[in-house]
């Protein structure tokens, strides 16, 4: 028998405290962000600002060549990374070893936030795995997710370390099939990908465990909002938590930030990565 998820609460929260954020940039961890086409740079931006936002110390973004100075300027706590890009403008999938260096020295990798081409978006992933440390937590969004169905060579050796945030639809495509979510599709994704996954409030990861939000409204569905969730996990894998808990308090930050901000629509995404420290606060 299933058992019924636990709910996510300060107090279980407080039971299981983050690694310290002190001392350098370094030993806080560092991020990259791989995504940032020309179309669409602001999703990288707001996954990069949402990992510092959660304590990250380092952050780097890998987005296409035509953004990468604007971004920059933008951005000032980032370092970029410029790919190639295609003639449309999408990153090119071939260009991931510019970024070989940050990749290897990373603690948490994000792929996907801003990513358009699923091609492009597939050949990425299968060059990443032998350019991460074997430490790594490695966090998928967007565009990362809708192909990784058929690259079992990509999330196999990423086991256990890796961190799954569909939406509705990417939940679909990762499964194959019509479906709902709930808890038992998502323990399903995560059995499947050997992955901790966060989606629509439920987490669940690939030894069994299973989580459940007490908060969070529908303000949550605006543009950009998956963007900061993959990043909050980003920054607090950076840390030194593991993927199965950086899942579980990410998605418990965004959607106590976004009750924060009202019971409503109307507030923006990077409204959310903004209030992400407070709340932090009042669990530490």
């Amino acid at each position: 028998m299933k058992t019924a998820p636990e709910v996510i609460t300060p107090a279980l929260l407080r039971d299981w405290p983050l690694p310290v954020a002190e001392g350098s940039k370094y030993s806080r961890g560092q991020v990259v962000v791989v995504g940032g086409a020309r179309r669409s740079p602001g999703a990288a931006m707001l996954a990069g600002s949402a990992a510092l936002r959660a304590g990250a110390g380092r952050l780097t973004l890998a987005i296409g060549d035509s953004v990468a100075t604007s971004v920059a300027v933008a951005l000032p706590e980032c370092g970029v990374v410029p790919l190639r890009e295609t003639g449309e403008g999408h990153v090119q999938g071939s260009s991931l070893s510019l970024a070989a260096s940050d990749l290897g020295s990373a603690d948490a990798v994000l792929i996907g936030p801003g990513l358009d081409d699923a091609d492009e978006a597939a050949n990425l992933l299968k060059l990443l795995p032998p350019l991460l440390s074997d430490s790594a937590v490695v966090i998928l969004d967007a565009f990362a997710l809708g192909v990784l169905a058929g690259l079992e060579d990509v999330f196999r050796p990423l086991a256990r370390r890796l961190i799954l945030t569909p939406n509705s639809s990417e939940a679909q495509r990762l499964l194959g099939r019509d479906i709902d979510v709930t808890v038992d599709v998502v323990g399903e994704i995560a059995a499947r990908y050997g992955a901790a996954v966060s989606c629509q409030g439920f987490v669940c990861d690939s030894a069994g465990g299973r989580w459940q939000s007490s908060t969070g409204t529908v303000g949550l569905g605006t543009s950009g909002s998956g963007d900061v969730l993959a990043g909050v996990a980003a920054g607090i894998a950076a840390r030194g938590a593991d993927a199965t808990q950086a899942a579980v308090w990410s998605t418990h930050l965004h959607a106590v930030a976004g009750d924060r901000l009202g019971t409503s629509i109307g507030y923006l995404a990077h409204e959310l990565a903004d209030e992400i420290p407070r709340v932090m606060a009042e669990l530490g």
